[in-house]
């Protein structure tokens, strides 16, 4: 093909390519000014368009927070209040719980003083008087649902007993209460105090 041919076929070429683009011109209306419609190129970094949907976002969460502060201080300001009165009601409840004990022990107490105004009386009333206020004591004391550790003669029980000596002796099996030195006493089943004892040991 010659250098001439080759020219000519090029400037066919461009002569199709600006019919083609003509007659796509002439197939498309141009836009009409009335319609209101003005056509932009947008981009992300547009301020007009990212700025005020920004600011929106940050408002909607400075108010969230500050919500959320005003709901903590509200929160904060109940419990303190509730541990300021839960304070309080436990600080009366300790006031006031020995209030039934000493009310039942009252009337103890009023038998000790007629049996010390009465101390010049005959030694065997004394000594009955004395059994009575005994008796009346633990009476009180059943009430207030405090009962006596067993000791004497039981295996000891490190839980209830404390062992004062060890004792070898056959008067009682080996590692038995030999003798009760102060009685122990428990309330509902828990230790007031553990009953002081001695405990048998094996000859041996």
């Amino acid at each position: 093909m010659s250098k001439g041919n080759g020219q000519a076929d090029v400037s066919l070429e461009e002569q199709l390519k600006e019919e083609q683009n003509q007659t796509i011109e002439k197939e498309l209306p141009a836009a009409d000014p009335a319609d209101g419609f003005e056509e932009k190129n947008a981009s992300a970094s547009d301020p007009q368009v990212v700025a005020p949907t920004a600011g929106g976002e940050l408002e909607k969460l400075r108010a969230e927070r500050n919500d959320l502060f005003e709901r903590l201080a509200r929160l904060q300001a109940e419990f303190d209040n509730y541990r300021k009165r839960a304070a309080k009601e436990n600080a009366e409840y300790r006031d006031y719980a020995v209030s039934d004990a000493a009310r039942a022990l009252l009337p103890v107490i009023d038998s000790f003083t007629l049996a010390l105004k009465n101390a010049a009386a005959k030694p065997e009333d004394l000594r009955k008087g004395v059994e009575l206020i005994f008796k009346q004591l633990q009476d009180v004391l059943q009430k207030l649902n405090i009962e006596r550790v067993p000791a004497q003669g039981e295996p000891f029980d490190p839980r209830v007993h404390e062992a004062i000596e060890m004792v070898e002796t056959d008067a009682a099996p080996d590692h038995h209460v030999l003798e009760e030195l102060q009685p122990g006493y428990r309330i509902k089943g828990r230790l007031l105090r553990p009953a002081m004892v001695r405990v048998a040991k094996k000859i041996g």
